[in-house]
C-alpha cells in the first residue's frame, strides 16, 4: 500500500518549479546589484524568490546572495518578487554595504 504521503496528495506540487525568471529582469538586478558594489568578474551574484509562510514575513521574498572572490558574503533580502524590486531599492543598501 505504501505510505500515507504517497497516494494522498499530501505532496502536492511540493516540487514543483517556477518558471524561471525573466532575463531581462535578472540581468537589471544584478547590474545594479554590481555597480553598487563594484563587483569584478570573479564575483558571483545569486538570484532567488523565496516563499515564506512565518508570521510578519512576505508571502514572497527577493534574496540577492553576492559572494566576492576573496569569498566575503553578502545577502541582500526584499519583500516581494524581482520584478518590484526597483533600483531605488538596491541603492537603499548603499550604506550597510559600503562600510
Amino acid at each position: 500500500m505504501g505510505p500515507a504521503w504517497a497516494n494522498g496528495g499530501l505532496m502536492l506540487g511540493l516540487f514543483k518549479r517556477k518558471p524561471a525568471a525573466d532575463p531581462v529582469m535578472t540581468d537589471r538586478l544584478k547590474a545594479w546589484v554590481g555597480a553598487l558594489m563594484d563587483l569584478a568578474e570573479k564575483d558571483t551574484i545569486m538570484l532567488a524568490e523565496l516563499a515564506c509562510r512565518d508570521p510578519g514575513c512576505p508571502d514572497l521574498e527577493t534574496v540577492i546572495t553576492v559572494i566576492k572572490a576573496d569569498r566575503r558574503r553578502f545577502e541582500l533580502r526584499f519583500p516581494g518578487p524581482m520584478a518590484h524590486v526597483t533600483e531605488a531599492d538596491v541603492q537603499s543598501l548603499a550604506p550597510q554595504l559600503l562600510q
